[in-house]
């Protein structure tokens, strides 16, 4: 499945962005693209986009991913409504009460179990096979000699 996608180009702190037409399964950083359709530079707020190639991509069946979409919906290239985009942050404070939580929950769950009902190692069997690593092999002596 084709997409059209940012992928993004520039030094550390100067980012920049090509619009291309890849593969979905390629990496977003790979590099590997079919066709360079536009760029983008968010310091400056620069925007070139090849409309009659992005055009033929969509038509040929391409999705658009939502940044690019609704990039394409500014310059007037696509008539439609902007997609939403949600952007949630975690919070920390949140994940740690949930792990508090489940940790107490183990802790009180081995702690009601008394401790006569644990069964005991049995050993008998380890005794046994130590015996039998000490002890010389007689048949081994008995040949040799």
């Amino acid at each position: 499945m084709l997409t059209i996608r940012l992928l993004r180009i520039g030094k550390k702190n100067q980012p920049s962005y090509k619009v291309v037409v890849t593969d979905k399964q390629n990496p977003p950083r790979g590099g590997k693209f079919i066709e360079e359709v536009g760029f983008f530079n968010p310091k400056t707020k620069e925007k070139n986009f090849n409309k009659d190639r992005v055009l033929y991509w969509l038509k040929v069946g391409a999705q658009t991913s939502d940044t690019v979409y609704n990039m394409l919906v500014n310059e007037k290239i696509i008539n439609a409504p902007k997609r939403k985009m949600i952007f949630t942050k975690k919070t920390p404070e949140t994940t740690s009460e949930e792990t508090k939580n489940i940790n107490s929950g183990s802790e009180t769950n081995t702690a009601n179990v008394p401790e006569s009902s644990v069964p005991a190692a049995d050993n008998s069997n380890s005794n046994i096979q130590d015996n039998n690593i000490n002890e010389p092999n007689q048949e081994t002596e008995n040949s040799t000699n």
